[in-house]
């Protein structure tokens, strides 16, 4: 057999099946998987253009970060240490107002895929203004993304009114329709930001599209009682009455749940997205991970944006996850490591619609990868690999990421992406809006 790649590791672990799959090699031929098999019947059958042979290191799917908000990666660290609303209405929606345009949305976007891309995650599902720029970008670096149809109730520099955000999310979905990389997915920000007619509209669009509709819902306590107050229902109830609750929604944070809606939700086959570091930074209260999970609800994981989070860091979101639901559930053996490793993988795909394509190391799948090098000290020994990875290892284990059979990342250095100018474009917007900070008497961004 024929191959562009051969990579020799001492773990393959493909998530589907679940298995550790010891001394094992993967083919890569035409950006696909072309076939997983023991090194040494690789090195028999297989004439590759290349080798890569990577002792003590464990072969992975390419991680998923199901929800981000990819530009916000400028606005790290800018207000900390606050409650969601007032942490968005006093502080992120003044700074958008003031800072948000094409270039910020192109910097920002550019720095988070560098640092995800490190971290060993070769997906994103992004919810933001000009979300032309971030596919552009996306596009450009060669990474999987997903950029969300932002629909809000509010102008914005991206749109003015309501039929602008639409007009231009369908001119985007047509500019993308056939782009191997990059998808797209209506994005309504939130219940509490999204009045009926527009998310009428959202339903009608993503049906005739078949796209996925991506919304935080039940982010807060908060946002439970606004919408009491305000409609006489909860979230999760009004969009049932709208006809919301389908497949294709994917339910972001999702905190604030009762039995009766864990089994609504399971009965409709939506998604939801677990964003455990976000949730315990903004104390928005426990997603029911487990209960959600036993009920049968697809359940993937995702960071969040660098600005509540405040990294993009799927290792650290998968071993969180895993301790807060024994924690908070009381049970030691709830989400084992196998489970959240799924999670960061195979699940965030199914989530998106395309795992046909990725989250899983299948042959016929694309060759979306991570090398991680479990030889450091702090992964040694290794009595059971993907327990390792999930509460020991860190990102800076990732030594190669492969996206379509891509070298994007090959021993800690991006192919792809101007790391130097990435961080000099950061500094720079850290000091535009510091200078602005301190003009208006905030120095700390409060």
């Amino acid at each position: 057999m024929q191959a562009d790649l051969l990579i020799h590791a001492d773990w393959v672990i493909p998530v589907e099946p679940t298995a550790v799959l010891e001394g094992h090699s993967v083919a890569v031929e035409g950006g696909k998987i072309a076939a997983i098999l023991p090194r040494a019947a690789a090195r028999g059958q297989i004439q590759p253009r290349e080798v890569v042979d990577l002792p003590g290191h464990a072969l992975i799917p390419g991680l998923i970060n199901a929800h981000t908000h990819s530009p916000m990666s400028l606005f790290r660290g800018l207000a900390d240490d606050l409650p969601l609303m007032r942490w968005l209405n006093e502080h992120i929606w003044p700074a958008e107002a003031r800072w948000v345009h094409e270039e910020f949305v192109a910097d920002g976007t550019r720095l988070t895929i560098a640092e995800m891309l490190r971290g060993g995650t070769t997906c994103f599902n992004d919810m933001y203004f000009f979300p032309d720029v971030t596919a552009r970008v996306a596009s450009h670096v060669g990474v999987r993304a997903t950029v969300g149809l932002i629909v809000i109730d509010f102008p914005s520099t991206w749109a003015a009114d309501a039929d602008a955000y639409f007009d231009r999310a369908l001119a985007l979905h047509d500019q993308l329709r056939n782009d191997p990389l990059v998808r797209t997915a209506f994005a309504p920000h939130a219940p509490y930001s999204v009045s009926d007619a527009p998310m009428k509209r959202v339903l009608r669009l993503a049906n005739e599209l078949e796209l996925p509709i991506h919304m935080h819902v039940h982010e807060t306590h908060a946002e439970v009682a606004g919408s009491l107050d305000q409609h006489g229902c909860r979230p999760l109830e009004r969009l049932r009455r709208m006809d919301l609750i389908t497949p294709s929604l994917i339910g972001v944070h999702m905190t604030q749940l009762d039995d009766d809606e864990i089994a609504l939700y399971a009965q409709s086959g939506a998604h939801v997205v677990h964003c455990p570091q976000s949730n315990l930074k903004l104390a928005s209260g426990h997603c029911p991970v487990t209960r959600l999970r036993e009920a049968g609800v697809n359940v993937a994981l995702g960071t969040d944006g660098a600005a509540s989070n405040n990294d993009l860091d799927m290792f650290a979101e998968m071993q969180t996850a895993a301790l807060l639901a024994k924690g908070v559930g009381g049970d030691a053996c709830s989400l084992p490591a196998e489970a959240v490793l799924q999670m960061a993988t195979l699940d965030g795909a199914r989530a998106l619609g395309i795992d046909v394509l990725t989250g899983s190391l299948t042959v016929g799948k694309s060759a979306d990868i991570v090398a991680i090098d479990l030889g450091a000290p702090e992964t040694q020994p290794v009595y059971h690999p993907v327990s390792q990875i999930v509460y020991a290892a860190g990102r800076e284990q990732v030594q190669h990421v492969w996206i379509q059979g891509r070298h994007l990342l090959n021993a800690r250095r991006l192919s792809t992406i101007d790391l130097d100018d990435t961080l000099n474009r950061a500094a720079a917007w850290r000091d535009r809006i510091h200078a602005a900070d301190v003009r208006g008497g905030a120095t700390d961004g409060r």
